[in-house]
């Protein structure tokens, strides 16, 4: 397994002068504005899905090790990896799968009281959205952007509108009621178009940054080969010419 391979793909950014790094992050933060609302960008890192850990219950370790339950050979996998102390994140990465694909399994493994209690409400309520288990109303009201009132309120406005005739989905009447606002719904239909991707990485595309004093220490070992070569080919020449003598 490769569970180091981000943190060996993060260091080498580390390497950078700091002008590149400050240069790649506000590149990097401006296109995360384009696409994220900044709940999203600002989450805290328990908060973040693809960084969470989860740890195999009883029940998880003992279907690992029987397997009397007969799930699709994905889970056992993904139950290995789990065994080892990966990420959601890495998990994906190592065995080239989606982070939807992840997700379903994930959200299946809960089901089966095959991860240990308690899972985080957001790493949950993210989890079940990507994996299609939740809808965006149900998504919205477990990390309390929304509450059942308003959730209900909102189902109830939605009827009213199909009634008369006018198709509206649940996240635009969320919005139209205020409860949330255009760039949350974006950010989360993002989210989750990106969940759909696969996405191998490979630390060679980073390139390796050389600062002055050794691009200088590399110049002069050159020269001094150079030099020693040279050096070599006149003393050969002259133990030749010795040799005649």
């Amino acid at each position: 397994m490769k569970k180091n391979l981000l943190n060996n793909f993060i260091e080498k950014l580390k390497e950078f002068p700091l002008w590149i790094k400050q240069v790649i992050f506000l590149h990097l933060y401006e296109d995360l504005q384009s696409l994220l609302s900044e709940d999203f960008i600002n989450r805290k890192e328990e908060d973040l899905l693809h960084l969470y850990v989860p740890i195999l219950s009883y029940v998880g370790k003992s279907e690992l090790e029987e397997r009397q339950k007969g799930f699709e050979p994905n889970m056992y996998l993904f139950m290995e990896d789990l065994d080892e102390g990966l990420s959601i994140m890495e998990i994906a990465l190592n065995r080239f799968w989606t982070l939807e694909e992840v997700c379903k399994l994930f959200m299946t493994a809960m089901d089966a009281d095959m991860i240990k209690a308690p899972v985080p409400v957001k790493i949950v309520a993210m989890a079940g959205f990507m994996s299609g288990r939740f809808r965006t109303g149900e998504y919205f009201k477990r990390v309390g952007k929304i509450n059942v009132d308003q959730l209900e309120m909102t189902i109830r406005k939605q009827k009213e509108l199909t009634a008369a005739g006018q198709k509206s989905k649940i996240a635009q009447v969320m919005i139209d009621l205020g409860y949330i606002t255009e760039k949350d719904t974006a950010s989360l239909i993002t989210i989750k178009e990106e969940a759909r991707k696969r996405f191998i990485l490979d630390t060679s595309i980073i390139p390796e940054g050389v600062t002055a004093n050794e691009s200088k220490y590399v110049a002069e070992i050159e020269e001094l080969k150079k030099q020693n070569m040279l050096l070599k080919a006149k003393l050969a020449k002259l133990l030749s010419m010795f040799k005649k003598n």
